[in-house]
């Protein structure tokens, strides 16, 4: 089928939310093809005759925003609703999208306007944010390569192209991969230690693989399906007690997209050929340099720093809790050294022993509406808002997802909305979760607004015939964290487009707010307030909690090792290795870092590489760290709540209106170390971090 008209296009109807029930792949094309040539032609009145004033910028964020209302849900159905249908609409038209965009940031005469521009924001009288904003947009044309002669412009522009083309077949081939895996299992002593709700959804997805076999699977009885995604895949790997068969299942999942048709060895390789000589192009040394420079960390030097220091922090801590753990595992009956299948399983065991609880035993107390009520009192009350959901909902994509609105408590004054899709789906969902951006915060003219709105997507444990959505602390410490990134772009006061919400933020300071949220699921007056048992109602017993709060730091030292893994792999992909230098090369430095962050010996077909999106489809290329550096900048401001006294409720309220106004409220319309200086008052330390993860008093 094929559109023959933008009148009955979805895609193009700007005057409400997007149709997401209504959008199908086949209007991909049509409205793809009609907002670009209708950008272009914006895109040449604008070069024909630069406005000299601010309304040049407002001519270039109106293309911008055309741009993304059609695309922006494009994309974003490749992570909720990818079928093959999909995909190959999104790949005949990620071309033409990327070359828009190249030549839109290419343009030598938007640049010297936006240069005057720039060069007259004194004269004009143009605010902050304004100046922020075209002062990011000429880095950004630079880092497009504006500068460069029309041979390597072109050169330029194959490679971006390309390298746009391999992200999304990187993240295709993780999903395949991921959704091809399954084992079948039909004997009780299969999934002996499996929790009831392994079996509950581990017999829904036999059944959901088996639609022709009229018998359903019984969850008590069998048969059960064991799959990859993280559902499926963690709790096994925590409480099977068939250790052949976590073997099994934790080989397959290191070698993700590492073979056949899936194999992402020689896109990887490819794409970091294609980074290291579009950063040469530009004048870098290599691509860290290039990413680092749009970034709060000053240089490569100063991410190494770090991640050393915290190296050196956490290795004597690590080797010990490895060492405690093998001791434990010999006490209660294993002969043999501990393997990487073994670790999450004795974990387990070894934090039952210490605290008295397993994860299985929480979840029962967090069905996903009362976590979700809690979370929203929690933001209520710290940023004096008020989230409700939509008594009308627009069509999603999926029956699972929901639409809420956000108002000020006070006022009453509509802030911003956001869709919550929170369950897995492996065979068309990605995995992890995400926060990504629907609409963002604009404001036009002093009578147009446009309220931002947010995707939050998670892959939770989906209710089943017999239960609600029950959570694990994780899951509701991943929905804190997903949360936190949404708060940002949502609570936005910054009326530029360019700056508004995440938009601007430097990197590796978009993690800060995400992170600082994560800190509440650790505060009794909340976590009891959003905890209630499914059939009692009953909140979470005190007792329980305080063991939470012990085992917070559990193996902390091994968690932050796991993430220095990532991050020092990313820099040494992108700032050492040769890619020229062949697979065997790339996943030998993948076994040096490995080295320096466990203390297993690795194994020989383990390529993690192969399914880390993150920097091959995600956007933290060379900017792993990230996560790490942010964590300082979070710490410190949760610090800030601690000694303002986390059960002082009048003090809070005045340090959470405080954080709203600037981490919050400023967006990227400030440089972040500035915004940090105005919610904290000095410099960040990285000792609440430290103080945080149990490696420093």
């Amino acid at each position: 089928m094929s559109i023959s008209s933008s009148a009955n296009n979805p895609l193009l109807e700007r005057d409400s939310l997007p149709r997401f029930d209504a959008i199908r792949p086949e209007h991909v094309a049509d409205a793809v093809s009609a907002t670009l040539a209708s950008c272009e032609e914006r895109l040449q009145q604008l070069e024909s005759n630069p406005p000299t004033d601010w309304n040049l910028i407002e001519g270039l964020n109106a293309i911008e925003y055309e741009l993304s209302r059609t695309w922006g849900p494009v994309s974003h159905f490749m992570g909720v609703q990818n079928s093959p249908e999909l995909r190959s609409e999104y790949e005949k038209m990620q071309e033409p999208i990327v070359a828009f965009s190249l030549r839109m940031s290419q343009s030598k005469t938007i640049f010297a306007a936006v240069e005057s521009l720039g060069a007259r924001a004194s004269v004009l009288q143009l605010s902050a944010a304004q100046r922020r904003a075209i002062e990011l947009r000429l880095r950004d044309a630079r880092h497009s390569g504006i500068a460069l002669p029309p041979a390597e412009q072109e050169l330029y522009n194959q490679k971006a192209q390309e390298l746009s083309q391999l992200g999304t077949s990187f993240a295709n081939h993780v999903l395949d991969a991921t959704m091809g895996f399954g084992i079948d299992l039909h004997q009780k002593e299969a999934v002996a230690g499996l929790p009831k709700s392994w079996l509950s959804q581990a017999a829904q997805k036999w059944q959901q693989a088996h639609p022709d076999v009229q018998s359903p699977a019984d969850p008590a009885e069998g048969p059960w399906r064991l799959g990859l995604d993280i559902p499926s895949f963690l709790p096994f790997m925590q409480h099977a007690e068939r250790r052949d068969l976590r073997e099994q299942v934790y080989r397959a999942y290191v070698s993700r997209a590492s073979s056949g048709p899936n194999d992402n060895s020689a896109i990887i390789l490819k794409t970091l050929q294609l980074r290291r000589d579009m950063a040469n192009l530009l004048g870098f040394d290599n691509y860290a340099e290039l990413s680092i420079d749009s970034k709060m960390a000053a240089s490569p030097a100063a991410v190494e720093r770090l991640h050393n220091d915290l190296l050196e922090a956490a290795l004597p801590a690590a080797r010990q809790e490895h060492t405690t753990l093998q001791d434990f595992a010999r006490q209660a009956g294993f002969p043999d050294q501990l393997a990487h299948w073994d670790i999450a399983y004795w974990a387990e065991r070894q934090r039952e022993s210490l605290y008295d609880y397993s994860e299985e035993d929480l979840r029962p107390y967090f069905p996903m509406d009362r976590v979700l009520s809690g979370l929203f009192q929690l933001a209520a009350d710290l940023f004096q808002i008020q989230i409700t959901r939509a008594k009308t909902e627009p069509g999603t994509w999926h029956p699972d997802v929901s639409y809420y609105l956000i108002a000020d408590r006070n006022s009453g004054q509509p802030l911003a909305s956001f869709f919550l899709d929170p369950f897995s789906r492996p065979e068309n969902k990605r995995g992890g979760a995400w926060m990504d951006v629907c609409i963002n915060r604009w404001q036009r003219s002093a009578s147009d607004l446009e309220l931002p709105v947010a995707y939050l997507v998670c892959n939770g444990t989906p209710p089943d015939s017999d239960r609600p959505s029950l959570m694990t602390f994780q899951e509701v410490e991943t929905l804190f964290h997903e949360f936190g990134h949404g708060l940002q772009h949502m609570l936005s006061q910054v009326g530029e487009f360019d700056v508004a919400g995440i938009n601007g933020v430097e990197w590796d300071a978009v993690e800060l707010p995400s992170q600082f949220m994560e800190n509440w699921c650790y505060h009794q007056k909340t976590l009891l307030g959003l905890s209630g048992h499914y059939e009692s109602g009953a909140e979470l017993p005190l007792e329980l909690f305080h063991k939470i709060k012990a085992a917070r730091n559990y193996r902390s030292a091994t968690a932050l090792l796991r993430q220095l893994r990532f991050g020092m792999l990313d820099m040494e992909l992108h700032s050492n290795f040769d890619p020229d230098s062949g697979v065997d090369a790339l996943f030998a430095a993948q076994e040096k870092v490995d080295r320096l962050t466990s203390f297993l010996e690795p194994l020989a077909e383990d390529r993690f590489l192969c399914s880390f999106q993150h920097i091959f489809a995600g956007g933290y290329a060379a900017g792993y760290y990230s996560y790490k550096w942010a964590e300082v900048l979070s710490a410190d401001a949760f610090a800030a709540f601690e000694e303002a006294g986390l059960e002082n409720t009048t003090e809070l309220e005045q340090v959470g209106l405080r954080f709203r106004r600037s981490i919050l409220a400023l967006g990227g319309s400030q440089h972040p170390m500035a915004v940090f200086r105005m919610f904290r008052g000095r410099d960040p330390d990285i000792q609440a971090l430290l103080r945080h993860s149990g490696l420093a008093a």
